[in-house]
């Protein structure tokens, strides 16, 4: 994309708008920085803009501002159906995200994965894995490191692994990787796709702009994903852990095997992977298709499998206190999400549930809850807090008591808690109701934890 003097418009100061700024200065463009919030209240993270050609029009209404603009670039967090990006159009103004118009000036090698759950993991474990092939690898995306900031410094021999929201694939137009993921659907974001069939044609757009000679890698036993296989221009290279794939990688005798143009090649034992839980073997498997659909020698791949630890925010172990261990799956922002953690408890568990509302329906992971028989006590936060324990008491599960805030859920957890037992903040919700983002309430809830007394 060809932004030299061109008037862009960004819209969104968040750490993507920021990152879409600099980029577009290192392009010659002159961004006009755009949000809903004022300059004061931005504060010191646009210290890296003042100075520059950027035009501050901070706490304006942007629609007014699109007489001044070539081009609207939206943050992922603006709606595609916007009224501002629905202006933009009428005017004749072009509209693209920070996702695409990073993509149009980055050099090298292109991964990307999407799903509702796992991706930052996968993102992460595949980013270590070309690390450990000695690639210069930039790891960014929805996972907290802004495209944009990559594009400004990748060369054409880097590799960059891209994790893709639902968000950012609304305003994708030329975005093409060269191998791409998608590790599994379900319900989710329906407060701003509307409904299922909206969210899942949102994320088969990122394997749109593939070619015969690309790679999409997708999960054999999620039924959506199968079906989408056969409407795909990539060559499908999927990953099971229940069953043998015509192409891609399963697990057979306790093996993760991949098997490609009529070769199986074992990579590692299963038992060698270091992150538990039968979501973190999907996991493992989708990142060994990728990482073999590039070439990566399997010694490589196995090393990454035995030595990776995991991600901040999920399943992340915080401390041992009175023989009781306080787990942290802040990241755990769906129903799905919550489900796994709850299948990889092995003792009687207080869980913390709850938070920003997103029009989900609860019932599969109450379901979830009676069966698995390790959940001793439920604790609601949030704006969800009332309709959980309503779902809770339809599934035949009353053990439930809200709380006014993550510090008196933490206290009251730690009075129920059983001696060898857990505690788990995962909560099924985002966390907009009472934090700026999932990572803030991981931390938050790690500071409490670490100062009982």
């Amino acid at each position: 994309m060809n932004v030299e003097n061109k008037r862009v418009l960004v819209l969104g100061m968040a750490r993507s708008g920021i990152a879409a700024a600099e980029l577009l200065l290192h392009h010659g463009a002159i961004p006009i920085l755009a949000d809903s919030k004022t300059e004061e209240a931005l504060g010191d993270s646009l210290n890296s803009l003042r100075g520059t050609a950027c035009q501050f029009r901070l706490g304006e209404d942007p629609i007014a501002l699109l007489d001044e603009a070539d081009i609207l670039l939206i943050s992922p967090g603006v709606p595609i159906d916007a009224p501002v990006v629905l202006a933009a159009k009428e005017k004749g103004v072009s509209v693209t995200g920070e996702l695409e118009a990073a993509y149009t000036m980055l050099k090298g090698d292109v991964l990307a994965i999407s799903g509702t759950n796992g991706k930052t993991t996968t993102t992460t474990l595949v980013g270590k894995i070309f690390e450990n092939a000695g690639r210069i690898t930039h790891v960014a995306g929805n996972i907290g490191y802004p495209l944009s900031a990559v594009a400004k410094v990748s060369k054409k021999e880097d590799v960059s692994v891209i994790e893709v929201s639902s968000f950012q694939l609304e305003s994708i137009k030329t975005f093409r990787p060269r191998v791409a993921a998608l590790l599994n659907i379900t319900e989710d974001h329906l407060n701003r796709h509307g409904t299922m069939a909206q969210y899942i044609k949102l994320k088969q757009r990122l394997f749109e702009n593939q070619k015969p000679t690309d790679v999409a890698v997708l999960n054999m036993d999620d039924p959506v994903l199968f079906k989408m296989a056969s409407k795909l221009k990539g060559r499908v290279a999927f990953f099971s852990r229940t069953q043998k794939v015509p192409a891609g990688a399963y697990v057979e005798n306790g093996k993760i095997i991949w098997l490609w143009d009529g070769v199986a090649k074992p990579i590692c034992d299963v038992e060698q992977i270091l992150i538990p839980g039968p979501h973190n073997l999907e996991n493992a498997l989708a990142a060994t298709a990728m990482a073999c659909a590039m070439g990566v020698p399997a010694p490589i791949i196995r090393h990454t499998l035995a030595s990776f630890t995991g991600v901040e925010h999920r399943i992340e172990k915080v401390r041992v206190f009175r023989s009781v261990t306080y787990i942290n799956d802040s990241k755990g922002t769906n129903v799905d999400s919550t489900i796994k953690a709850v299948q990889s408890m092995r003792v009687p568990t207080v869980l913390i549930l709850g938070g920003y509302d997103k029009h989900t329906d609860f019932m599969p992971l109450c379901k979830e809850i009676v069966a698995s028989g390790k959940i001793s006590r439920i604790i609601t936060i949030g704006q969800t807090a009332q309709q959980i324990e309503t779902q809770l008491s339809e599934a035949g599960y009353t053990d439930v008591e809200p709380a006014r805030s993550l510090e008196e859920a933490v206290n009251m957890a730690r009075d129920m808690a059983q001696t060898g037992g857990n505690v788990l903040l995962s909560p099924a919700c985002a966390s907009f109701d009472m934090f700026k983002d999932f990572e803030q309430r991981g931390e938050i809830f790690k500071q409490l934890v670490n100062a009982l007394q």
